[in-house]
């Protein structure tokens, strides 16, 4: 029975590689590009959100406040903010026309806004918890936030939110090896196919074991295909990666978050949290962004005014104390002669 078993399971090996092998390696390809390519592009929107986040902090530390910050995690809750709000902005004023107007096609399937979202808020976690002391660098608690804020997104690390990206990523680096495999196998199952046939020869018939030979050799070459399409793919898939790779873009990412929050944490003086409050993701990005300009404008005019009162003050500093309107000058600024005179009948009279 176990032979029969195994003839069948072998039968239905051949079969598999002779007429379904070929276009499995081919269908495999081409969803393996795809998933890849989906991987690197989620991965992309990260670095999208990060960029932006960048210039605004960048325009902020150079054009608005040159001076330094007061509160990390505050001003790093500003700027992540602002970014959000404007990033989303216009995409809110236009789905109000439509009928769909919670979100656009690429934020439902690959989550963009919700992944900002929760980047956001994580680093803002992750940021209250550090401590600003000017005699530690904090550069290794800095990485930390950022790899956290972004290896634990749950939109980012998921295709579609469902599919870890790790898992896929590790398994689609597995391919250029199974498709030499598949190949080659394809190959042997072909022979195998084969060669049974030869048990047909007759040395007497001549032109029965041309036929025979004949038919033998054009199977052992379809045979061949496999493997050839094997290569063909695995080199062209390798090549592929080594410009779609999205674990070095991964690394990147995470290296210019780092960077960007290590400049804001040694421009800033502290990292008081009576200031912070709570990221709501939600919130019309229209009126975030009135209310942050709104903050903004206060803040300068208060820098403004306490500026001047910091000159005023020097000034009069220089000036010595002011005296009133009416208050009399002193005796000897009205006459210094006869002051002198006074003295000198004091001494004559002694």
């Amino acid at each position: 029975m176990s032979t029969g078993v195994t003839g069948y399971f072998l039968d239905l090996l051949v079969t598999f590689g002779k007429e379904l092998l070929l276009p499995f390696l081919t269908f495999g390809f081409v969803s393996a590009i795809a998933l890849r390519f989906l991987i690197y592009w989620t991965v992309k929107r990260e670095e999208w959100f990060v960029m932006e986040f960048e210039r605004r902090l960048q325009r902020y530390l150079i054009h608005e406040n040159p001076h330094g910050v007061f509160s990390f995690t505050v001003t790093l809750k500003r700027i992540l903010e602002k970014t959000f709000y404007e990033l989303f902005q216009t995409r809110s004023e236009m789905h109000r026309r439509k009928f769909d107007h919670i979100m656009a096609p690429s934020d439902r399937i690959f989550l963009i806004q919700q992944g900002s979202a929760y980047l956001v808020r994580d680093s803002i976690k992750y940021a209250s918890t550090l401590r600003k002391d000017g005699e530690v660098e904090e550069k290794d608690e800095l990485v930390e936030v950022s790899k956290h804020a972004l290896s634990l997104n749950p939109c980012f690390t998921k295709l579609f939110g469902i599919f870890p990206i790790g898992a896929l990523n590790d398994f689609l680096n597995l391919l250029p090896g199974l498709f030499i495999v598949g190949g080659i196998f394809g190959t042997f199952l072909g022979i195998m196919k084969a060669l049974p046939e030869l048990q047909g020869m007759n040395p007497s018939d001549a032109e029965g074991t041309k036929l025979i030979m004949d038919t033998f050799l054009v199977k052992i070459a379809f045979s061949m295909s496999t493997s050839t399409m094997g290569i063909l793919y695995s080199v062209a898939y390798t090549i592929f990666n080594s410009f779609v790779n999205p674990e070095k873009l991964f690394v990147e990412v995470v290296n210019r978050y780092e960077r960007n929050l290590h400049q804001l944490w040694r421009k800033s003086r502290d990292n008081d949290l009576t200031e912070l409050t709570r990221f709501d993701e939600h919130r019309d990005p229209v009126e975030a962004l009135a209310e942050l300009s709104l903050k903004k404008e206060i803040a300068a005019d208060e820098s403004k005014r306490l500026k001047k009162q910091t000159e005023d003050r020097r000034g009069m500093s220089y000036a010595g104390p002011v005296r009133g309107k009416n208050a009399p000058p002193p005796m000897a600024a009205i006459n210094p002669k006869s002051s002198r005179d006074d003295e000198g009948n004091g001494d004559s009279a002694a």
